[in-house]
């Protein structure tokens, strides 16, 4: 009977895999489209200095903690898969606008970084003035944060500009959550433009940071493809009840090192939410996840692209948006 089960599960995985390919050819083109309106070159002449501030601010912020680097790099994924890369998750909340830092898996602080997005957008406004707009900033910012942890560089392709409204039903409804299986992530990332190789390298980006017990004391606890070592090790930490916000480091083999820890932890059975490990389950992905675990050189590769093409969903360009002079608010 077991053996029925499992059989019973991965043709479903397979089967969601291969629906999610219509959808993929639906949205690509859409994503495809975006990338000739964006260019590296974009602020040569109007604001040549840009890299060198954002790098500064982010070089000093990482070497005070590490931290500060995945949480930048969260606040990038979760604009991007919210109406495109707009900088919208970066405005606050109004009397009359819900903004989207409260929303779905933002919600209960799981997302910060904000201030030093501030911190950038006012030294870049010094020395640019209504020239580079936030969703720019916050691109170079998690490019930057990647590789001042050990991981790659790449040249990231700009010219966007910045939402004049937030979205806190997309955020609630299109960010995957931790709980989420493989057939959800590929769908959602689908509906991106976004490939079963792009939801395998992006997922990456957990190598670093820290998740909070709330988001996994399911897997620790429940879940059968847990490696039983380290659910002990992380029940420890995060007790059956209370302690919600007790963290635990989404890579525990080296939680301050953007490398391919992550995959690794995957093989082993030691993927801390359910969503990583969900990649590794007998699922459409495996091969990636054996892939990126024995080859750090492929993962680097292959995660610079996904987020060349991650900061490429439906960017505003042109007279679309707005550059806004502060990052939590739009222009009055």
């Amino acid at each position: 009977m077991a053996a029925i089960g499992a059989a019973r599960g991965r043709a479903l995985r397979l089967a969601t895999a291969a629906a999610v390919v219509v959808l993929l050819a639906v949205v690509g083109a859409l994503a495809r489209g975006a990338d000739a309106q964006l260019s590296p070159g974009f602020y040569s002449s109007s604001c040549p200095t840009v890299h060198g501030v954002v790098r500064q601010v982010m070089s000093q912020a990482v070497m005070n903690d590490t931290r500060t680097g995945a949480a930048v790099l969260r606040l990038f994924f979760h604009d991007c898969f919210v109406n495109g890369c707009d900088a919208s998750l970066l405005l606050d909340d109004t009397p009359t606008t819900p903004g989207e830092k409260g929303a779905g898996p933002n919600a209960g602080g799981s997302t910060f970084g904000f201030d030093l997005i501030d911190s950038i957008k006012t030294q870049v406004e010094a020395a640019c003035p209504a020239t580079v707009s936030c969703a720019d900033i916050l691109a170079l910012a998690a490019r930057d944060a990647v590789n001042l942890l050990g991981g790659p560089s790449w040249a990231v392709p700009l010219g966007r500009r910045d939402a004049t409204f937030p979205n806190s039903t997309g955020a609630a409804a299109d960010l995957p959550g931790p709980d989420s299986d493989v057939g959800a992530l590929l769908a959602a990332f689908a509906a991106k433009g976004l490939a079963a190789r792009d939801l395998a390298a992006l997922s990456g980006a957990h190598t670093v940071g820290m998740a909070r017990c709330a988001s996994f004391r399911t897997r620790v606890y429940c879940d059968a493809d847990v490696s039983p070592a380290f659910a002990s090790r992380q029940r420890q930490a995060c007790p059956a009840s209370g302690g919600d916000a007790a963290l635990a480091p989404l890579d525990s083999l080296t939680p301050g090192d953007f490398d391919n820890g992550y995959y690794r932890n995957l093989v082993a059975g030691a993927g801390l939410l359910h969503s990583d490990q969900e990649l590794f389950n007998n699922g459409p992905v495996d091969s990636l996840v054996r892939l990126y675990s024995a080859n750090g050189d492929a993962f680097s590769a292959d995660f610079a692209a996904s987020m060349i093409r991650l900061g490429s969903i439906t960017p505003l360009t042109g007279s679309s948006g707005e550059i806004r002079l502060d990052c939590r608010k739009v222009n009055s």
